[in-house]
C-alpha cells in the first residue's frame, strides 16, 4: 500500500524517505533520533567537560609519541574547524590524514594545505589506486543504487584506520555532527564492506588489493573492524557532538584564522558529489538536503521556512561542467554514462550484504557505539534511520 504524502511538522523530512514514520504530533522518527542524541550528548558545561575528558584521554595514550591522534581532513568546514579546535583549543598533536580518490575539489585541497601549514600540523595524503577507485565508482553506477559513493566512504575509513595502525595511534578524531549534518537514511547511504565486495564482484573489472593492517585499501568488513577495534584498541572520537558548533560563526572563524575558502556547498570538497546529487534527484527521487537541512532546523541554525524554500530549487552543487568533468575522469563518454544509469533503480538489498547479521547484533553494536569502538552514530544509523 502506497503511503500518503506527508512532511514532518518540525523538520522537512517527508515520505520520499524510506522507513519514515510520524507520531501523533506529525513529527518524524528522525526527529526522535535527534532528541535522543541531543540528550545523550549535551552541550554547554557538560559538553565542555566531556571534551576535556576526551582530550585528556588522547594525550595520555599519545604521551611520548610524535602524534596523539589521527584526524581526518577534507578541506571542508567541519574537518577544518575540528583540526583548528584540536590544535588551538585542546593542544592536541594530530596527524592530519586525507583520502584522495581523484575527485577532490582544488579549493578544498588548498584549504587543507593552508590550515596544516598555519597550525604546524603534518598532513598525510593516502592516495587510492586510481584503477581501483575508478572501477568501484563505475561498478556502483552499474549497480544502480543511490549509495554510489560507497568506495570513497570505505576508503576514507580505511585510510584513517590504516594510518592509526601504522603509527600505533589509538584515537581517530572525525569532524562529524548530527546537529548540523543529520544522519542519512539507511537506504540512501548504506555502509557495509560485504556489500561493496558483492557489487565489485558483479560489476568490477580490476582486482582489489589484499588487506593489510596498515594498507587496507577498500577492505573494511566485520573481521577488519574487529581487528582495529579489539586487537589494536582504536576508538573514534566524534568531537563535534560535544561542541557548540554553529556553522555561520565557524565560517567567519575559519576565514579569519586559516584563510579558509568555502568550497561552494556542504560536501563539495568532493567534486563527485555533483554526479551523486544529479542522479539522486533525477533517478531516485532523492534530495539529500532533506536530512542536512532538517538537522540545521532542529538545531535552530536554519528557519524551517528557509529550508523549505531551498529544496524547491535544484541544488547548485549539480554543476553541469563538473558533472561532465567527473564523467570524463571515469573514462566514460556522456553517452556511455547515460546508458549505464538507465538501469532500473535498486538498493543495497538487491546485493549480498551484512544487514541481517547486523540486525542480529543490535545490542553488541549499541554497546560498541557507546564505548566509541565504532562511531557513536552507528547504532542509530542501522536501527533508527529507516529500514
Amino acid at each position: 500500500m502506497t503511503q500518503a504524502y506527508q512532511r514532518c511538522t518540525r523538520c522537512i523530512m517527508d515520505t520520499t524517505v524510506p522507513g519514515i514514520t510520524f507520531d501523533a504530533k506529525g513529527e518524524c522518527n528522525f526527529c526522535e533520533v535527534h532528541n535522543h542524541m541531543d540528550k545523550a550528548f549535551p552541550l554547554g558545561e557538560a559538553g565542555r567537560q566531556k571534551v576535556q575528558e576526551l582530550a585528556a584521554d588522547i594525550k595520555r595514550l599519545g604521551k611520548g609519541k610524535k602524534y596523539d591522534c589521527v584526524l581526518g581532513v577534507s578541506g571542508g568546514r567541519d574537518s577544518s574547524f575540528t583540526l583548528w579546535y584540536c590544535v588551538v583549543k585542546l593542544g592536541l598533536r594530530p596527524l592530519a590524514v586525507h583520502f584522495n580518490d581523484g575527485f577532490g575539489n582544488p579549493v578544498a585541497g588548498e584549504n587543507m594545505v593552508k590550515a596544516c601549514q598555519k597550525l604546524d600540523v603534518e598532513m598525510r595524503t593516502i592516495t587510492s589506486d586510481w584503477r581501483e577507485s575508478k572501477d568501484l565508482k563505475i561498478a556502483f553506477l552499474k549497480a544502480s543504487t543511490p549509495d554510489m559513493e560507497e568506495g570513497t566512504d570505505v576508503g576514507i575509513a580505511t585510510a584513517l584506520y590504516g594510518v592509526a595502525a601504522k603509527e600505533g595511534i589509538q584515537r581517530i578524531v572525525i569532524g562529524q555532527s548530527f546537529r548540523t549534518e543529520g544522519i542519512a537514511p539507511l537506504t540512501w547511504n548504506y555502509l557495509d564492506g560485504k556489500y561493496l565486495k558483492a557489487v565489485h564482484k558483479r560489476y568490477g573489472t580490476v582486482p582489489l588489493r589484499p588487506w593489510k593492517a596498515d594498507d587496507p585499501g577498500f577492505h573494511l568488513d566485520i573481521p577488519q573492524m574487529f581487528y582495529y577495534a579489539f586487537v589494536r584498541r582504536i576508538k573514534t572520537v566524534t568531537l563535534l557532538y560535544h561542541v557548540d558548533y554553529v556553522r555561520a560563526d565557524v565560517d567567519q572563524l575559519l576565514e579569519r584564522e586559516l584563510a579558509w575558502v568555502n568550497p561552494g556547498a556542504h560536501y563539495f570538497d568532493d567534486l563527485y558529489q555533483s554526479v551523486i546529487y544529479y542522479l539522486n534527484r533525477t533517478k531516485f527521487n532523492i534530495d539529500r538536503r532533506l536530512f542536512n537541512y532538517s538537522a540545521l532546523v532542529r538545531s535552530g541554525q536554519m528557519p524551517r521556512e528557509v529550508a523549505l524554500e531551498k529544496v524547491k530549487h535544484i541544488n547548485g552543487i549539480e554543476d553541469e561542467k563538473v558533472i561532465n568533468l567527473c564523467i570524463k575522469r571515469l573514462g566514460l563518454t556522456r553517452e556511455e554514462f547515460e546508458q549505464i544509469v538507465k538501469a532500473p533503480p535498486k538498493t543495497f538489498r538487491d546485493y549480498p550484504n551484512n544487514y541481517s547479521l547486523i540486525r542480529k547484533l543490535r545490542w553488541p553494536i549499541k554497546v560498541l557505539s557507546q564505548l566509541n569502538l565504532i562511531p557513536e552514530s552507528a547504532y542509530d544509523k542501522y536501527f533508527n534511520c529507516g529500514t
